[in-house]
């Protein structure tokens, strides 16, 4: 059988046009809604926990249908043109370019596991073998603090005169400090601590960048330093951060800002 010129055309297109129309999940007044949008939102759904299903495909392709045909309108009444709306698309652009230029730069530049090792190696050696318990009363004058020394020393409670420091987080608490390492404070501070016996206080006021403090030892126990996999993933994530901001510092000096 021959096909006519005309028909043999309307064939020809129809072919072409097919692979087309599989590539959109809709077209919205003559305008197409890419496949590949659903496949994106699947994609971010499910590293959510959802399942790729029927069901939620066609959940998909209605709410992108329903914003193909509210951005038209919005782009028929000149919304989008707007400098407000620019400036805000503007900063969205620069948010997403910026997260692929990220990611792609910790992909090229992972966190090695000698340099965690290392990272916790440092850690445990400032950590050191031994916590303490320690309770502290800080005030803005040294004068303050002999004389509440000199109330301790005349039977006064630790705990009572705590009320009167300038340490919103511990005062409230009788100067408890909690168990900590000597590396969680400022030096004047732990050499002071850790020269204490158990139940000591000190004798003579300790000052540091904050005020004065005077310390009363609690205890001391040795040190529940955690395993290298029980942190292994803070401390790639905080060298990682440390990665980035030497990128960004590079980059910058590189640049000619006006």
């Amino acid at each position: 059988m021959m096909l006519k010129p005309a028909r043999l055309l309307v064939l020809l297109l129809a072919s072409i046009a097919l692979p087309v129309f599989a590539q959109n999940v809709a077209v919205v007044n003559g305008k197409p809604v890419p496949s590949s949008r659903v496949d994106a939102m699947v994609k971010q759904m499910a590293s959510q926990g959802q399942q790729d299903t029927p069901q939620l495909r066609a959940m998909i392709k209605e709410e992108l249908v329903n914003r193909e045909v509210l951005m038209q309108e919005a782009d028929k009444q000149g919304l989008s043109t707007s400098p407000e709306v620019r400036n805000q698309i503007d900063m969205a652009r620069q948010s997403i370019v910026i997260r692929a230029l990220v990611s792609d730069y910790v992909k090229k530049n992972p966190v090695k596991d000698a340099d965690i090792k290392a990272e916790y190696d440092k850690f445990k050696s400032q950590a050191g073998d031994k916590e303490y318990h320690a309770r502290h009363i800080l005030v803005e004058k040294e004068d303050e603090a002999k004389a509440i020394i000199t109330k301790l020393k005349g039977g006064a409670k630790f705990e009572e005169l705590a009320k009167q420091s300038k340490d919103p987080g511990s005062a409230t608490n009788g100067g408890d400090l909690d168990w900590a390492s000597p590396s969680s404070f400022v030096k004047p501070f732990s050499d002071a601590m850790i020269a204490l016996q158990k139940g000591q206080v000190t004798e003579t006021p300790v000052k540091t960048q904050f005020g004065f403090h005077v310390i009363k030892l609690e205890d001391v126990r040795a040190a529940k330093v955690p395993t290298l996999e029980e942190v292994k993933p803070q401390i790639a994530e905080q060298l990682q951060q440390q990665k980035l901001q030497a990128y960004q510092m590079e980059l910058k000096k590189k640049a000619k800002i006006q």
